[in-house]
């Protein structure tokens, strides 16, 4: 059975994770997201130092370890009894990554909405990046070098996936609102009834 899915889309530092607890909060819904399965990694794994060695770079990493760990973390949730495909809303947030993962992803989840943070202003995301590091103490998020090729990464591989959902899935969120206002914006959009 596919996972009833939402995607949480837009570029590092627009407000998916902020964005995403706050539903995973709501009864029917529960948010993953992808970045933090990778920080909560111990480096003597193989696919810990695979993470490290990449995001110390600001690149993706791999497609092959990047599902793997995402089944293996959803099996793990359902298992514990944290989350239930026949009646949750997977809110997945940094997943996909590029059009190989969108199509490996398939397989498993039935995207219903992809709620597409737009943020245009590439300086407000490093600001809003480099205020995360030092909160949140994530070493990703620190260096402006990485930070800059993030955001080139993402344009040049994620940003393609919104294409490989069509418009008739994305909505488009203003990212530079309020956290509050962005999530009236969400709130109103999933109140709206499904394609």
């Amino acid at each position: 059975m596919k996972i009833r899915t939402i995607l949480l889309f837009g570029a590092p530092g627009s407000g998916k994770g902020t964005q995403g607890k706050i539903l995973g909060c709501l009864p029917g819904f529960y948010h993953l997201a992808c970045g933090d399965l990778f920080r909560n990694l111990t480096p003597d794994t193989e696919v810990g130092k695979i993470f490290l060695d990449y995001s110390s770079r600001g690149q993706l990493v791999p497609d092959e370890p990047t599902i793997r760990l995402w089944q293996q973390s959803i099996q793990s949730f359902e298992q514990a009894g944290r989350f239930n495909r026949k009646t949750d809303t997977l809110v997945l947030d940094g997943i996909p990554r590029n059009l190989q993962q969108a199509g490996l992803l398939r397989q498993f989840v039935n995207v219903r909405l992809v709620l597409y943070l737009c943020c245009a202003d590439l300086k407000k995301l490093a600001g809003r990046l480099q205020r995360r590091a030092l909160r949140e103490n994530r070493l990703d998020d620190a260096n402006v070098k990485v930070i800059r090729q993030r955001l080139q990464t993402y344009e040049s591989e994620t940003r393609p996936v919104l294409d490989f959902y069509g418009p008739k899935l994305v909505r488009t969120i203003d990212a530079t609102a309020t956290p509050m206002n962005v999530l009236r914006e969400i709130l109103t959009v999933l109140a709206k009834p499904s394609p």
